[in-house]
């Protein structure tokens, strides 16, 4: 069984910046597609970034494009999400989540895709 050990949330003020980490266990990591997602109350989880294992190319959505870059270490077993010019927006759960199946870029959202998440660590962006 694949376990996710997420850390590196708080509070930080807007234009602030924070790294998050996943460390996997129990798996192969390097056979392994890892995605960070978050949620915010009311809102459905979400992709923000990821890197398939077919690719070393990272994947990014829109909104975080440019602000965010997705990073793996795998002689640590574990993937790195660095976050700078934080915004009030983008408070909420992050969680990473992690598949060993082929996942092609078309379907790299789909979050029935990945078969392991961590607990979750909450980033809160404010003044």
């Amino acid at each position: 069984q694949v376990q996710l050990a997420e850390a590196g949330g708080g509070l930080v003020r807007p234009g602030g910046s924070l790294r998050l980490s996943c460390a996997a266990s129990g798996g192969s990591f390097s056979g392994m597609s890892m995605g960070w997602f978050r949620q915010a109350p009311g809102k459905e989880r979400e992709l923000l970034a990821a890197l398939r294992r077919q690719s070393g190319v990272p994947y990014y959505v829109d909104s975080v494009k440019g602000r965010f870059t997705i990073s793996r270490d795998n002689a640590k077993n574990t993937v790195y999400l660095q976050m700078n010019g934080l915004k009030p927006e983008d408070t909420a759960v992050y969680y990473c989540a992690a598949t060993t199946r082929g996942v092609i870029l078309s379907q790299v959202t789909n979050l029935s895709l990945y078969d392991y998440w961590g607990q979750g660590t909450q980033v809160t962006v404010s003044s």
